[in-house]
């Protein structure tokens, strides 16, 4: 009576690591098309791939896995500097443009926060 082998897959292989792998880059995935910060249709990848390297002999095969996920990047975040000289000192600054004057109060209640200011060396 002969035998049957129970044949599987070569991504079952190395214990089911290498399907591990491809699952956890699919949670990366998963991640980045929740995140409200990137494009939503953009296209996502996962790339498997199996480096098959023969011994001398060629009777066993050394088999290397690596998967990567290729994501869709955040939103690009925008910003106005304003280039300027500080009225005590003439100091040239560059500040990042608020939409109203620092101080003042807004329908809302709220008061405009001072501006960032950039801390830079001229050349």
């Amino acid at each position: 009576m002969s035998e049957q082998l129970d044949k599987k897959s070569i991504l079952e292989m190395s214990m089911g690591a290498i399907l591990e792998r491809v699952d956890y880059e699919m949670g990366k995935v998963i991640d980045n098309i929740l995140d409200l910060n990137t494009k939503p249709t953009g296209k996502r990848k996962i790339t498997v791939t199996l480096e098959l390297i023969p011994s001398a002999d060629r009777k066993t095969i050394t088999v290397q896995t690596t998967a990567k996920s290729s994501l869709v990047p955040t939103d690009p975040v925008t910003t106005s500097l304003f280039i300027t000289n500080q009225p005590n000192t003439g100091e040239m600054v560059v500040a990042e443009m608020v939409p109203q004057v620092p101080g003042q109060m807004a329908l809302d209640g709220s008061e405009q926060v001072s501006p960032k200011i950039l801390n830079f060396k001229r050349a």
